[in-house]
């Protein structure tokens, strides 16, 4: 592991599989052409030396991936190196031993590259889905990240809660080729959640989705805090940066190509949570401003962000989004492309120093 953090922090992608109409041609994907495009984007990622790989969960029709697992282990017969993760899994309406059984299977298939981002997640859908209710928000996800660790530590577990059948002397198979499997937390904006993160002793994910990234040290602070208060050791605290990017030759292309689907990603977004907001040019120009957390422009804009980002946290872990708003393939694959060859190499030699 020593060398590997003597190389600088992790940097990859991750999407959430969103169906959007291209605001430029006015034409939508299939869920099928969608999810080929998202095993594809791996491919390229893997190909490029990036270091993550990440799928989110959502149970809309306006998303296609339902299920991060399914996507990830043929994503893994395709790749060779980069590491599969969620981004995030819904922990609060999954239940944590077939999703340790589902995860440990991917590792057995990616031969260790496997990893669990576990959220509360943005969106509602999945507790009537389920059987779970809303006001069971918070202790769902506490019961159900405290079964989840006893399940990576142990290959018996004797387990009793509040909302799933007991366990007793259970077999939790397979076992993952990882001696243990990493398991993250997602944290939007609250502090009690990055202080949940730092009790548990897991890896914290930071969504920087917009303004000054300075609001976000107190989180990272109180995440090291509680870690070291409930006795982990600090080097086991590592923290991710996660945000929506799109970089091209200049800051102003950037811009000028991004703002449509952009503007068009949050209208739809801001639709499905019941806001008729739309985003005006001038709110994107200042969205994407030098001191913001949009990881929008040139590759030495991007890369300055990054790096002003890990003065202040000192994170492990960096994922762009790139795929978002209903952009064409070529899009995401040009930017896969500049993120690995222009901007990891510099980020990777500068944080490894």
């Amino acid at each position: 592991m020593a060398a590997k953090e003597n190389a600088g922090i992790e940097i990859g992608i991750y999407t959430l599989a969103d169906i959007g109409p291209d605001p430029i041609t006015g034409n939508a994907l299939t869920a099928k052409e969608r999810v080929k495009e998202i095993i594809q984007a791996a491919k390229l990622a893997d190909e490029a030396g990036l270091d993550v790989f990440g799928v989110g969960e959502h149970h809309r029709l306006d998303y296609a991936s339902s299920s991060p697992v399914v996507l990830l282990a043929a994503i893994a017969q395709i790749t060779k190196q980069i590491r599969l993760t969620s981004t995030t899994s819904v922990l609060s309406t999954l239940d944590p031993v077939r999703l340790f059984e589902d995860f440990a299977t991917l590792d057995l298939l990616s031969d260790g590259r496997a990893e669990i981002l576990a959220g509360r997640g943005a969106f509602i859908e999945s507790f009537p889905l389920f059987g779970y209710s809303t006001n069971d928000y918070d202790e769902l996800f506490e019961e159900h990240m405290d079964l989840l660790l006893q399940l990576t530590q142990n290959e018996t577990v004797t387990w009793s809660g509040k909302f799933r059948p007991s366990l007793w002397n259970a077999e939790i198979a397979p076992r993952p080729v990882q001696e243990t499997l990493p398991i993250w937390i997602g944290v939007g904006g609250t502090p009690e959640s990055a202080v949940r993160a730092g009790r548990f002793g897991v890896g914290m994910a930071l969504a920087i989705l917009g303004g000054n990234p300075r609001r976000f040290k107190p989180f990272v602070d109180l995440y090291r805090q509680a870690g070291i208060d409930a006795g982990h050791a600090p080097e086991t605290l590592k923290v991710g940066v996660t945000g929506h990017a799109y970089i091209a030759k200049t800051t102003q292309q950037a811009k000028n190509e991004f703002y449509p689907y952009y503007s068009n990603y949050w209208g739809y977004v801001n639709r499905q949570r019941g806001m008729g907001t739309r985003m005006s040019r001038d709110d994107f120009e200042h969205m994407a401003s030098p001191d913001t957390a949009l990881f929008v422009g040139s590759p030495q804009q991007v890369v300055e962000k990054i790096l002003t980002q890990y003065e202040l946290f000192g994170h492990q872990r960096f994922l762009a989004q790139l795929d978002i708003g209903g952009q064409p393939f070529k899009n995401v694959a040009k930017g896969i492309e500049m993120l690995a060859t222009e901007i990891a190499p510099i980020v990777r030699r500068e944080t490894g120093k």
